[in-house]
């Protein structure tokens, strides 16, 4: 389990974050939902350690963050942030192979081999592997670096916005991808998204932000409520149930 208590972050002396406090549970989706600004991806990279925090506690499996060296930080979380920028020519299972870097620090052996090959067949790229990134849509882009993550073989995976850019048919694939990853694997996979709807549909829980705190977390059926997202985006949902789901309507 992660357990945020009481954290705090500013940027040039303006908070981002302030007193956020909430639970993670293992093997579940977690979205994080909320307007532009309100911490979302900051909050994220706190629970990665890639930033900082400036006041309060971040705690995975009964441990601060902060007293984990980085390599077995790595064996526990793996982080995909919104922007991925690979400035040499690689093909797909030489960027899968990034993953297993905790474990064999570059020179990897058969077992880590075995694992890169699990990733790639589990994120269906069997035929793309020999392919190289700047060849491939970004759809199948997207599913090499989560991929990548995957031969990490953490118990935790945090996705920023993994939905970026894509059109609808690979956004599903992609969610559906984590969805099993969750029930299959027991992976627990916390994501950052704009899309209320996808978050809706494929997660276990939700936790809503504004402005640096949290507003709502819950289940979709206690967050995906008219009266929380009219305070959480300043604007009206209408909100139907499809086939046991909510789905929000906020075009008109």
């Amino acid at each position: 389990m992660v357990e945020i208590k009481k954290v705090s972050k500013a940027y040039h002396g303006k908070w981002v974050l302030r007193d956020v406090s909430l639970q993670i549970r293992k093997g579940k989706i977690t979205s994080l939902i909320g307007p532009n600004g309100a911490g979302k991806s900051t909050l994220m990279a706190l629970m990665g350690r890639l930033l900082k925090k400036d006041a309060g506690e971040i705690w995975i499996d009964g441990k601060e963050i902060a007293a984990y060296k980085s390599n077995e930080l790595a064996k526990k979380l793996s982080v995909l942030r919104q922007t991925n920028d690979i400035r040499i020519r690689i093909t797909v299972r030489e960027l899968v192979s990034f993953g297993r870097f905790p474990y064999s620090q570059g020179k990897l052996d058969r077992e880590d081999w075995e694992h890169v090959d699990q990733a790639i067949a589990y994120m269906g790229l069997a035929d793309l592997q020999d392919r190289f990134l700047d060849e491939l849509s970004g759809g199948q882009r997207q599913r090499a670096y989560i991929a990548m993550v995957l031969a990490q073989d953490t118990d935790y995976v945090l996705l920023d916005e993994p939905l970026n850019n894509l059109d609808m048919k690979h956004a599903v694939q992609i969610m559906k991808v984590l969805r099993r990853m969750v029930d299959e694997l027991g992976k627990t996979v916390v994501l950052v998204m704009h899309d209320i709807n996808f978050a809706s549909w494929y997660s276990d829980e939700i936790v809503a932000l504004k402005k640096g705190r949290v507003v709502k977390q819950g289940s979709c059926d206690e967050v995906i409520r008219r009266d929380v997202l009219r305070e959480i985006y300043d604007m009206d949902v209408r909100i139907q149930t499809i086939a046991r789901q909510k789905v929000c309507i906020y075009y008109q």
